[in-house]
């Protein structure tokens, strides 16, 4: 009987569809996430492993919110809105997503006051 796991070269995790745009995703994220291993107190260069389980997991985390987004909001477009709204009903994030999304828009007033100073 032919081994159906999906395992490419008989490594570890199973391949979803064995083809390079999965070594691709997998890559997307690596040098943050191992920034961030770093400043949560791992180590500086951490498992492989460990990387590629987190970005896993985060890839996806965004891909089921994206989706869950889409079908909140207008049918094939995903706003910041539908995001917050499905983020709101845990405390922690929604307070992270609302805090960051009032520093961009003084970044973004930052950024026009500065423009229009210099010409």
């Amino acid at each position: 009987m032919a081994d159906d796991s999906g395992t490419a070269s008989g490594e570890g995790t199973p391949s979803r569809s064995g083809t390079s745009s999965d070594d691709k995703k997998k890559k997307l994220f690596g040098k943050e996430i191992k920034c961030m291993m770093y400043g949560f107190g791992d180590d500086q260069n951490p498992y492989t492993e460990s990387v590629e389980l987190l970005e896993e997991l985060v890839i996806e985390f965004i891909t089921d919110l994206t989706h869950k987004a889409s079908q909140v909001g207008r049918t094939g477009r995903v706003q910041v809105e539908d995001i917050v709204y499905l983020i709101q009903k845990d405390p922690q994030k929604y307070s992270r997503v609302k805090d960051l999304l009032t520093m961009n828009e003084e970044l973004k007033k930052a950024r026009r006051a500065f423009d229009e100073a210099k010409f």
